[in-house]
Order: structure tokens, then sequence, then C-alpha cells
């Protein structure tokens, strides 16, 4: 790919303007090029090196830390993985549309986690066997992690039931408790209240929560309703040296990532709120599972799973029922427990793009704005 055109500092003369535009439009016509050159091979790699369709063994973990091994095809997708853990664990196939596969850092924890945000669903999972283990299994991690806040008291309780083995009481429970059914993200920076806060954001209840340190050591807590957030954007930004934005000669720790959402502050008042982490993709994909799921509700709809075959046929079911195990009892609540990064498949809901001086959101077009079709207008009263 050739090197983007420099800009200039000073005016530019009607020659040296026409020499730009000459410049941007061959960079235009070779750049598109190369990437669907990249696109292409990528597609068709496969099959011009004849790389064959085999058989392989993958290892699952669940969120308890229990691994499953699964036989599956090079050439299957996620939702073909899934089905294969979903069998392997004998989930009934109507509740498979009710977990997701997630990738995460390597911490000790892992990977087959509710995809849901609506706590009322965790009665059609409870109802059955295998679905009642693994949100159990899901919940006692997320305690572990710090994720749900828990006092001595509380932590009394869920210890006693998860001793005498009544798994139901002890979810219903925990979700009574704050911030159950929370991703919890790592310590990032904000605009609001004020430019350069300190936050660790919270995605749940439909909602991203905010725990905010201010510049004076104060500690703020509040919350941003997904229904009063008229759209977001995601956007990666390089530093600017002499008027020119250079992204090849950046390091990968140069390049910041930023998630922006619009807000309805008041009645008439719009306002964007920025969050700087390395997990904005991640947080604008908990945004668009939050709207989609509010919007199938709405419709009156409800989870289903997506039904995908294998080229061969349907996936069978296993000789032997594979029992989730049961997690170890719970250790004492541990603020500084590392948390675990998830990140989801759904990556086709965000689009990124590279910023060289400007962070304005008059810079971005209407193209690159996620629009949120459950934006709710509200009164000051509401607020």
């Amino acid at each position: 790919v050739p090197a983007f055109p420099p800009k200039k500092i000073f005016t530019l003369t009607p020659a040296e303007v026409d020499q730009r535009r000459e410049q941007l439009e061959k960079y235009m016509q070779v750049f598109p090029q190369t990437l669907f050159k990249v696109h292409h091979c990528l597609a068709v790699l496969q099959e011009t090196q004849q790389i064959p369709t085999e058989e392989v063994q993958l290892e699952i973990y669940l969120s308890n830390g229990q691994k499953v091994k699964v036989n599956i095809l090079t050439s299957d997708q996620t939702e073909d993985v899934l089905e294969a853990v979903a069998s392997k664990l004998d989930l009934p196939d109507e509740l498979v549309g009710y977990f997701s596969l997630f990738l995460v850092q390597e911490r000790g924890d892992g990977g087959c986690t509710c995809d849901y945000w609506d706590t009322a669903y965790d009665s059609d999972v409870m109802d059955d066997r295998v679905g009642l283990n693994l949100l159990y299994a899901q919940t006692v991690s997320d305690i572990e992690r710090g994720w749900i806040l828990v006092n001595k008291e509380q932590h009394r309780q869920l210890k006693s039931l998860q001793e005498k083995g009544s798994k139901k009481e002890f979810i219903r429970l925990a979700q009574t408790l704050k911030y159950y059914g929370y991703i919890k993200f790592d310590p990032c920076i904000t605009d609001f209240p004020e430019k350069g806060c300190h936050v660790i954001v919270g995605a749940g209840n439909n909602e991203l929560n905010f725990h905010v340190k201010l510049p004076s050591d104060q500690m703020k807590e509040g919350s941003f309703k997904v229904t009063r957030m008229r759209c977001w954007r995601v956007t990666s930004s390089v530093p600017v040296a002499n008027g020119t934005a250079n992204p090849s000669s950046s390091s990968k720790c140069d390049v910041k990532l930023e998630l922006a959402f619009e807000y309805l502050m008041s009645k008439d008042r719009l306002q964007w709120v920025t969050i700087t982490s390395p997990q904005a993709i991640m947080m604008s994909i908990c945004l668009q599972s939050m709207v989609d799921e509010l919007m199938v509700k709405k419709s009156g709809g409800s989870i289903k799973k997506m039904q995908k075959k294998r080229l061969n046929g349907s996936f069978q079911r296993s000789d032997s029922q594979q029992v989730v195990k049961s997690p170890p009892l719970l250790d004492s609540p541990d603020p500084s427990r590392e948390q675990v990064v998830k990140l989801s498949t759904k990556l086709s809901s965000v689009s990124l793009r590279g910023l060289s001086s400007s962070n304005s959101a008059s810079d971005i077009s209407g193209n690159d704005f996620h629009g949120n079709y459950s934006f709710e207008g509200i009164g000051d009263d509401d607020l």
C-alpha cells in the first residue's frame, strides 16, 4: 500500500491543491484494490493451497475451568463449535441460543458463557439440569472475580447454600445482588464528567455503569441507560507528529481505541461521552447485544437457537451424558482478582475508523455510527 499523501502545515497554492488531489485519487484507487486482494487471498487460500478439510479436537473451557473436548472440522464456524459443545454437555437444542463462545486472555478462566442480558431468561435456563449447572458455574465464577458485589453476610448465605447443593436458591440469591449479570472491564479513561477521569465500566441490565475517580480523588458512580443512547461509534486513532499521522510507523501500544456514545442528558440536550479503552470493541459489542435483545423483547419474540447443520447432517447426541461439575466452594471475596477479558464473535457490528488529528463527532460520517433503534425520548422528570 502506498504511503498516505502527507498533509502540509501552510496554505497550499492552487497548483499544490491540484497535486494533492491527484495524489489522494491515486491512493484511493490503489488502497481498496489492495484490501480486496488481501480479502480475496484469504478467501481462496484453502482452495489454492489445496488444504484438506479434516477433523480436529478442540478444547473448550467452561466458566468454572472444566475442560470439554469436542471433535470438529477445520472448516467449521463458531456456531458449529457451540453446537458440538452443547451436544457434548447434553444441553437441549432449544437452550443453545442462550449461550455463546468467547475468546479470553489466558488468565486461568474460561469460555462457555451465557449470552443474554435480561435476567428474566435465567428461569428458562434453570428449568434444565445442564442449563442450571452452566448458569450456576458462571454465577460462582462471577462472584469469585469480584464482578458481583457481595458483603460478608451475603457471602455466608451463599456459601451455606453451596454446601447444601441448593443451586437454584444460590442463583436466586445472587440475582438480588448488585451487578449480577454484568461484565466488568479493565480500568480505563473517560471524559465524563471531566476529561481524563479514571473509570471502571460495567455492562449489564441494559446500561453502562461507571465507577469514576475524579481529579479530586472523589469517587462517583452512575449509569447510562442503553435506551437513552441515540448512537455510538468505535474509533481508532494514532499520534500526530508534525501535522502528519503515520499509522505504519506507530507501534501497537500507540494506537488508541475509543467508544463514544451520544446520550440524552435532559429533554433537549444530547451529549457525547467517550471511553478510551483497549476493550472499546467489546463494549460496543455489549451495547449491540443489549439493543438486539431489547428489540426482540419489544417485538414479542424470544431468544432462539440458530439452526446450523454440518455438511454431513445434524449433530448426534453423545451416548453417555456428561455432567457439568460443580465449582469448588466460594473463597472469600478477593477485590484484587484479575478480570477476564471477553471477546465476541459479533465483530460484524463494529466498524473501526482511523483518525489523524481530530476526534470530533462532526468528523465522522453517518455510516460510521451505530444507530440505536431502542432509543427513547424522555422528559426532564424521568431523568
